[in-house]
């Protein structure tokens, strides 16, 4: 395969795994939405459903998202955002940032269900 199929495939698989972080940022402040609002809706345990889609994702394969193992077939980065198109700081502490504001959102559920 030449550089451009390589780099053509690159970023496509970036930019599929940019869209994915997007929605999951969305589906992220719509259960902040909800959890402080205490609006618990088939919608939030949707979005909760999806998030526990991808930790079972995530723990499948070793805390790497698949699109991580099929985009080093066409790059030898060793940088943290060679796979998607975030700063490489975020890339680096995604999973550490997001476990924190799950469990914060846990928090927030729990106290809403006990104070309503």
């Amino acid at each position: 395969m030449n550089t451009n199929d390589s780099h053509k495939k690159l970023v496509l698989i970036k930019s599929l795994h940019t869209a994915i972080w997007v929605f999951f940022n969305i589906v992220l402040i719509y259960l902040y939405y909800a959890a402080i609002t205490n609006q618990i809706n088939f919608l939030f345990w949707l979005g909760i459903g999806a998030f526990a889609f991808e930790f079972i994702v995530l723990l499948i394969y070793k805390w790497n998202c698949p699109l991580t193992f099929w985009a080093r077939n066409y790059s030898e980065s060793t940088m943290e955002n060679f796979d998607i198109y975030l700063p490489n700081w975020l890339a680096k502490h995604n999973k550490t940032i997001y476990s924190i504001l799950m469990l914060i959102l846990f928090i927030i559920f729990i106290f809403n269900l006990f104070n309503s």
